[in-house]
């Protein structure tokens, strides 16, 4: 799924960090970072800001449920 337009970085993780299941970010490269581990996430945000504007990321979740609670953050932000 691509999640575009994350404004408020700190709520996007917090919402991953709410899923049950793997959830990985896609890098352009093919590389996967598993946006649960911790370390994962604060490579991830600084990915995030030396870009300044994320238009959008590609993420991957194994569990449907996941998929529902990032949609609905996408929704509501």
């Amino acid at each position: 799924m691509t999640v575009t337009n994350i404004t408020n970085v700190e709520k996007f993780f917090a919402t991953i960090n709410k899923c049950e299941g793997k959830v990985e970010l896609v890098t352009e490269q093919g590389d996967r970072f598993n946006l649960k581990s911790t370390l994962s996430q604060y490579v991830s945000y600084v990915r995030i800001l030396s870009n300044c504007t994320v238009p959008s990321v590609q993420i991957v979740t194994t569990n449907f449920a996941d998929s529902q609670k990032i949609m609905r953050y996408m929704m509501n932000n």
